[in-house]
């Protein structure tokens, strides 16, 4: 009986000991930003170098300043970039788009302006140095419709923008279901601009262009049966004249 009791004992024992050595899953949490700082983002390029982009500022959320920190750990350099922010960061961009094996940081900002709802800011760091880009403004053509909704990627080494068109001006305006892509490329520190799409903001003028060339067939067919009647008639009537000049 009494032995019976201790191999009981024994193996409660081993059961807790179990229970005790079980390890405890360990939950990592992405530290939260605290004021002045609004946004953060890691960007690593190779092994060694990382460039760290925050944006920070007290007593205004339109507007404040952002920062580059590039941290180079294998050379034992650290640099920061500074400049004026607009709007709030919503996201950033890491590319080569000349293949000079030189990085180029492309930071999106939601601009205040609602003439230019996106805005882009554009660097290209050699080392230590940071060569700021002036990244172009949409022209006349590529504005025509536009409402803002940007969406920015990278495809194949360029740096891509496609955006919905709108027909009509303000909160009233509505998508006519077309979109724009631009694609942009850099060469000797100068961005390049194609448009890849064909769009239109009115749909209803891509009909009536569709129908014109119909009716203006129309129209041709029509004056050459005309053309051809009269020329029928002039010929009967200058033969007629030939048969009474002939009696």
């Amino acid at each position: 009986m009494l032995t019976g009791c201790l191999l009981i004992a024994a193996g409660c024992n081993h059961d807790e000991k179990k229970v005790a050595e079980q390890p405890v899953a360990s939950v990592v949490k992405t530290p939260a930003l605290t004021g002045p700082f609004r946004f953060h983002k890691l960007v690593e390029v190779s092994p060694g170098e990382d460039y760290d982009i925050l944006s920070w500022g007290r007593g205004s959320k339109t507007v404040g300043s952002f920062m580059i920190l590039h941290s180079d750990s294998s050379g034992k350099k650290y640099t920061t970039t500074t400049g004026d922010l607009d709007g709030a960061i919503i996201d950033v961009y890491n590319s080569d788009m000349d293949l000079d094996g030189n990085p180029e940081l492309l930071i999106q900002a939601k601009a205040t302006d609602t003439a230019n709802y996106a805005t882009i800011y554009a660097f290209e760091f050699n080392g230590s140095k940071a060569n700021k880009l002036d990244f172009p403004k949409l022209t006349k053509s590529q504005r025509k419709g536009y409402n803002g909704n940007d969406n920015f990627y990278i495809k194949e080494g360029k740096f891509m923008r496609e955006f919905p068109i709108y027909d009509g001006d303000g909160k009233d305006a509505k998508q006519t279901g077309a979109k724009r892509q631009l694609e942009y490329g850099l060469r000797s520190n100068d961005f390049t601009v194609k448009q890849l799409s064909k769009d239109s903001t009115d749909k209803s003028s891509n009909k009536q262009v569709a129908k014109e060339p119909v009716k203006n067939q129309e129209q041709t067919s029509s004056k050459k049966s005309k053309k051809q009647s009269s020329e029928k008639k002039s010929k009967k009537k200058k033969k007629k004249h030939r048969n009474a000049d002939d009696n």
